[in-house]
């Protein structure tokens, strides 16, 4: 059955509301004091190629990572740091990635978020283009082919994105095939510099669900509590065989498309409105306004998160960058396999 929503289920609510809530929001922080040294590195000139940030992102992101369980498939996007750390990132691989360590899940292949651990259902980013979601709904076959009934997947991407061949392909083939899938779809109102007026004309992208025979919801992307209510539900659906869920956050991203984007090319009017919210900010006023936490206590979060970015990257710039003159790497198996598979 066509399962539509476009407000949200308040009636569904999860009895560790307050646990959960606080928990999202630490990610949210982690992630943005996180963001903000790459930035500052990256003006350094510490961090070479791009920096991409997910500052506006981290609600929808946050809560991503946090319907997922161990086992579970998670496929990132290029503002999905906060869900990464959720998902269980650690933190110094974040940065090992940025410097080019030889330690790093990218052993210096890569120098920023195209990175991932797939034996832990954490898969490496290759486009925001739409090409994940057939990357997740591959692995979710594969999980069914070998009798894994109790994987779901999840990944996001942006509103451009859905405009693309590869979204549809891969949405076709998981709503045909009924997989445990989540999607969400993180409406920033821009595809790098293009407005969605100029992307799309229907009303809503969640009415997109409907073509695909899919689960489709809406909500606020800036207000994590609906972002947790909602996103809960469509992994709950998903776990219990309803197929596919295309979730639809809405939001606005508060800078450029990377470091370098001054995103002169926003409608500065959008700020003014709720997409242009910052959800972290209306996180932190959330908890103050459900006495869930005092300013003292939020700044005490505040100040482990900042020690806990610092020792990392501190730790991280200490090891050795990647030496591609002397170097026997492949990316998803050892040296002597990896030469086995090709010397038959």
């Amino acid at each position: 059955m066509l399962h539509t929503l476009k407000e949200p289920r308040r009636d569904v609510v999860p009895s560790d509301i307050k646990e959960q809530y606080i928990k999202a929001f630490n990610w949210m922080l982690l992630s943005r004091i996180l963001e903000q040294k790459l930035a500052s590195l990256w003006h350094a000139s510490k961090i070479a190629g791009g920096v991409y940030l997910g500052k506006g992102q981290e609600a929808i992101s946050t809560a991503l990572g946090m319907i997922l369980k161990s086992g579970d498939v998670f496929g990132p996007l290029i503002r999905d740091q906060a869900g990464r750390l959720a998902f269980g990132e650690p933190l110094i691989d974040v940065f090992r990635n940025h410097f080019g360590t030889q330690t790093a899940p990218t052993q210096g292949r890569d120098g920023n978020i195209h990175r991932g651990r797939l034996r832990e259902g954490y898969h490496a980013m290759i486009s925001h283009l739409g090409t994940l979601v057939s990357v997740v709904v591959g692995a979710l076959m594969a999980h069914r082919f070998k009798g894994e009934t109790s994987v779901i997947g999840a990944t996001s991407i942006g509103d451009g994105g859905t405009s693309t061949g590869s979204f549809h392909e891969a949405m076709n083939m998981a709503a045909v095939e009924k997989l445990p899938l989540v999607v969400v779809i993180s409406n920033n109102q821009y595809a790098f510099s293009t407005p969605t007026n100029r992307q799309f004309a229907c009303q809503d992208l969640v009415d997109r669900a409907i073509g695909y025979g899919v689960e489709g919801y809406s909500m606020d992307g800036t207000d994590l509590r609906e972002c947790l209510e909602v996103m809960g539900q469509a992994a709950d659906r998903a776990r219990l065989g309803h197929g596919p869920q295309l979730v639809v956050g809405n939001c606005l991203r508060l800078n450029g498309h990377a470091e370098h984007d001054d995103a002169a090319y926003v409608d500065k009017a959008l700020f003014d409105t709720s997409l242009g919210r910052d959800c972290l900010e209306v996180a932190e006023c959330y908890l103050q306004e459900q006495q869930w936490a005092d300013e003292t206590e939020i700044k005490r979060w505040k100040e482990e998160a900042k020690r806990q970015v610092e020792e990392a990257a501190a730790k991280a710039q200490d090891e050795p960058v990647a030496d591609p003159t002397n170097d026997d790497w492949c990316p998803y198996a050892t040296p002597r396999i990896a030469k086995a598979m090709f010397v038959q």
